[in-house]
């Protein structure tokens, strides 16, 4: 079935978008699989899955927060491109009926214009840091007199003093999911991002390998409710293939800067906002 067919039989309906690292690929973000995804300490390289783990983090706390607050440089030097701005362009356009979950901890959505309020942060936030210890739940920002460290160079004690959490002094830990933990609605919001998929009558992915479990039950949850679906990635992936196999998907081709402004602009025709 053709993109208008679908579009008209959603119509009207609440929409979710889900994103991930190609969307922010073309604002030369890298991502954990590519390039980005290494971290040399002396004459070791480690990979992100080997990084990004609370077990590391308990080994050695201040090289995992080396690599994140290198890579919240990489992030805050970055601006929103095409498709993030589109995506908040639209969520103007239909308010309560826009839903974003995103697996990026960039913060480019919210610096587009997505409300904060409207964004499910399913793997944490580059720009947040909480207590390590758990003393709370509440997340806070990292300090911005921190001096970023460059590539493989280590935290200096001036900063090191300032990741402790305001509340009981103790260590601070980046606000991010890691690898060896799981999605959580306290923390993350996981639960009502799947909630709001359930909700949709149009689910869009962009730009995410599948490679996580959350974008797995969502497309599941979506086919289950008869939600149309599309894909936008420039390779083949899950979703593509889910797209594929049912009458109520299709996908498109193409980096998200062009795909997405085009298919929010046929929403916005669609919906008649």
């Amino acid at each position: 079935m053709s993109l208008e067919a679908l579009l008209d039989q959603a119509a009207g309906k609440p929409v979710t978008f889900l994103t991930g690292a190609g969307i922010s690929a073309p604002s030369g973000i890298p991502t954990f699989r590519g390039k980005g995804g290494f971290w040399t300490v002396g004459s070791t390289v480690y990979r992100a899955q080997e990084l990004a783990t609370r077990a590391h983090f308990r080994s050695d706390p201040w090289d995992v927060w080396a690599w994140y607050l290198y890579r919240k440089a990489t992030c805050d030097q970055a601006k929103p491109n095409t498709a993030h701005f589109a995506l908040a362009n639209l969520e103007a356009r239909l308010g309560e009926r826009f839903h974003l979950v995103t697996q990026n901890v960039d913060g480019l959505h919210t610096r587009a214009g997505n409300r904060q309020d409207r964004i499910f942060e399913v793997h944490g936030s580059g720009r947040l840091m909480r207590c390590a210890r758990h003393c709370t739940m509440d997340r806070f920002p990292i300090p911005e007199s921190i001096v970023l460290p460059e590539a493989g160079q280590p935290i200096d004690e001036v900063s090191q003093a300032l990741l402790v959490c305001p509340k009981c002094g103790n260590m601070a830990r980046p606000h991010i999911l890691w690898f060896d933990e799981y999605y959580d609605e306290t923390l993350y919001r996981s639960q009502s991002a799947l909630h709001a998929v359930a909700d949709s009558g149009l689910f869009v992915t962009i730009g995410t390998s599948g490679a996580t479990s959350l974008p797995s039950y969502a497309i599941q949850i979506a086919n289950e409710r008869g939600a149309v679906v599309v894909d936008i990635n420039p390779e083949s992936n899950p979703f593509r293939r889910n797209a594929e196999r049912t009458l109520r998907g299709t996908f498109l081709d193409g980096d998200a800067t062009q795909a997405v402004p085009a298919l929010c602009d046929r929403i916005g025709h669609k919906w008649g906002v």
